[in-house]
């Protein structure tokens, strides 16, 4: 008789349908999804700033910006987009 494998992550096992972890894909395009539109933003908004900048310094100042944007903001939303997204398709 044999025993099943341990669950790496026991909170999975007490959640129905848990996604687990993004693949590398998945989370190349969940980035791009937050960092293109939030640096695009920020460049419209401060453009006429940021134009009288070094690009060292224009770079810093809308990475400091939108790093915590995108980290703390959009992230965890595409990942629960994510996890609706494969539970759906699981359901079906």
């Amino acid at each position: 008789m044999t025993t099943p494998p341990p669950n790496p992550d026991p909170a999975a096992s007490s959640r129905p349908g848990a996604a687990g972890p993004p693949t590398k894909h998945q989370l190349a395009l969940m980035i791009w999804l937050a960092v293109f539109p939030t640096l695009t933003l920020l460049n419209l908004a401060l453009g006429d700033w940021l134009r009288t900048l070094t690009p060292v310094v224009r770079t810093f100042v809308l990475a400091t910006i939108a790093v915590p944007i995108v980290i703390y903001g959009l992230m965890p939303q595409l990942h629960r987009l994510r996890e609706r997204v494969l539970a759906r398709i699981a359901s079906s």
